[in-house]
């Protein structure tokens, strides 16, 4: 990642970091990478979750044990990773977490569309309050954090499910968290489908390969944006690194049909492919920026910024160029040949023999 941080320091150097969701799929990259140094080396990396198996199985990956010790566990807060069993749902567990941390990066989220659809309020509690606790906590108890970096979805643009419509709100209680906590930075990071993720199409594609089929497609129009964990990690760090408040980043990632997806992977294998039809809540194409959002959205580096809704935040956009309209998944679409290469450079092509989430391709 080649990031240009304009003559400013590393920016994890020496800092306390909270990672809400740090156990999820993208959390576990993003603490990875922050534990590789690449922008500087933190002095701690604390994760909140409520999930204590996932939590004692990262923790074993850590420290390169085959079981989760009394010794690990006793000296867990001693550690350059520590571990919170917690909720971002619960105001004093927020409170308790942020004492002493720099940096938050706030990726606990109740993501899966239709589980969404038929929970709507539990996924308000993750996605609407959880941030809300976030913001309320700094403001009350004045503490002394720097940056927030809230990470959000394209479903919030436009938002047809609930997912959609608690993650757009999310984007709305933190960008006006900076008016709320006024030493604080509060950004966003807005993306599509990551590939690799829990749940996202590939490997539901490997799964159902290796079984024999049939491949199911939703749509045969439906298109999606294709990022990695790690493009998405880099989102983050570009965010972090040069966002103003209230900003938003957006990739300008590649996008393709997923039907070509399905086919790609396939390959040569005589796997049928079925249409199952949308799900509940399920959109066509991923919009990471739409009409009236454009007018406030210039380019950064390799990505798109949306600056703030709110007047008090927004700043002199000057001659910077601004997108002409919506972007879409269903714009500028990779041919298949294009597809192919994508999957093959990301290394998910099931005869590459590779690793997914910890899973040997086969």
């Amino acid at each position: 990642m080649d990031v240009n941080l304009n003559g400013r320091s590393l920016p994890v150097e020496g800092k306390r970091l909270l990672v809400t969701g740090g156990t999820g799929s993208l959390g576990k990259v993003l603490v990875r990478r922050l534990l590789a140094n690449e922008f500087g080396q933190p002095e701690q990396i604390v994760i909140l979750s409520r999930d204590e198996a996932k939590q004692n199985e990262m923790r074993k990956e850590y420290q390169q044990r085959a079981a989760a010790t009394d010794e690990i566990i006793y000296h867990d807060f001693e550690r350059r990773l520590a571990f919170r069993i917690g909720d971002v749902r619960d105001y004093a567990s927020v409170s308790a977490a942020l004492a002493g941390i720099d940096i938050v990066f706030n990726a606990a989220a109740l993501k899966q569309v239709p589980t969404c659809e038929y929970f709507p309020m539990e996924a308000v509690a993750t996605n609407v309050h959880g941030p809300q606790n976030i913001v309320r906590a700094i403001r009350d108890l004045r503490l002394p954090v720097e940056t927030v970096v809230g990470v959000s979805t394209d479903k919030a643009v436009k938002p047809v499910n609930v997912m959609g419509m608690t993650k757009a709100l999310q984007e709305r209680i933190l960008i006006q968290g900076n008016l709320e906590a006024r030493d604080t930075r509060f950004i966003m990071v807005r993306y599509g489908n990551v590939l690799a993720s829990r749940g996202s199409v590939v490997p539901l594609f490997h799964d159902q390969i290796r079984s024999g089929g049939p491949v199911t497609i939703t749509d045969p129009e439906m298109t999606r944006f294709l990022l990695s964990l790690d493009d998405a990690v880099d989102l983050i760090f570009a965010a972090l690194a040069t966002a103003n408040r209230g900003e938003m980043y957006i990739p300008r990632a590649p996008s393709a049909r997923i039907v070509d997806v399905a086919r790609a992977l396939i390959g040569e294998r005589t796997i049928k492919t079925t249409v199952s039809g949308i799900r509940p809540g399920e959109k066509l194409h991923e919009i990471m920026v739409t009409e009236e959002e454009a007018y406030r959205t210039y380019e950064r580096g390799d990505n798109y910024v949306i600056g703030p809704i709110l007047p008090e935040l927004q700043m002199d956009l000057g001659a910077r160029a601004t997108i002409r309209g919506e972007f879409s998944s269903g714009d500028h679409l990779l041919d298949y040949a294009g597809v192919v290469a994508l999957l093959r450079e990301r290394r998910l092509m099931i005869e590459d023999g590779m690793q997914l989430d910890g899973e040997l391709l086969r």
